[in-house]
């Protein structure tokens, strides 16, 4: 899955900028243009967040701080006052990174990528599970019951999507959106053969069938019906 990134700014050129670079570089990105807006998208746990501070209705600092109330997302705040007192506020508010308006799109980039990279190093392995399913985020390693099997990256990808979202019928250009990027086009059927190998890894010891074909539509992860 794709890192994804909540650009927040009232300036619509800065968050057009921003969002055709990101997405670029390979993240996924939505943009918020004002606080409220921010608070909204941030319920759905981006994994990094680069926050204006001058915003319309809830400026930035007070986004910052509700955010820091129940979440760790990491916030790397944007400013046009270049002041110490300013830079201080920022952080002892929350942010994580604090940079200086106009920067340089570089070190944006080199900014993001230390911020994530320290979030990865301080995350604690996750386990995500449906019925008898269950996915080792830190070691890539699939269960069902007690049997273990291996994923190739796509397959991993593509799993945890599931595993995050049981339940919920998820369409093919959904699927194809987060799994295989923004740009996919094409009649390919590389959804179609993926959705093979998992199937195979599932129920290769007999266990009844978790990936459900939604004719029409996509697929869901859910129990067959008996």
């Amino acid at each position: 899955m794709r890192t994804r990134i909540l650009v927040v700014d009232d300036d619509a050129k800065i968050t057009s900028m921003l969002k055709r670079a990101l997405t670029y570089e390979g993240y996924e990105v939505e943009v918020a243009s004002n606080g409220h807006q921010a608070l909204a998208l941030a319920a759905s746990q981006p994994d990094l967040i680069v926050l204006d501070i001058m915003l319309p209705g809830i400026d930035g600092l007070a986004v910052c701080r509700q955010l820091r109330a129940h979440s760790d997302i990491p916030i790397l705040m944007l400013t046009a006052r270049d002041d110490t007192a300013d830079r201080v506020l920022g952080l002892d508010t929350g942010a994580d990174d604090y940079l200086v308006k106009p920067f340089a799109l570089e070190e944006l980039l080199a900014r993001i990528r230390a911020l994530l990279r320290r979030r990865s190093r301080g995350k604690e392995p996750k386990i995500l599970q449906y019925s008898d399913l269950t996915l080792n985020t830190a070691t890539r390693e699939g269960k069902r019951g007690a049997r273990t099997f291996t994923l190739t990256a796509k397959e991993y990808e593509l799993l945890a999507y599931f595993l995050q979202n049981p339940l919920r019928v998820l369409t093919r250009d959904e699927l194809m959106t987060r799994i295989w990027g923004y740009d996919f086009s094409g009649e390919s059927n590389v959804l179609e053969v993926y959705i093979g190998y998992l199937r195979s890894k599932l129920e290769a010891g007999g266990e009844p069938r978790l990936i459900q074909t939604v004719r029409g539509v996509g697929y869901v992860l859910k129990e067959q019906q008996p």
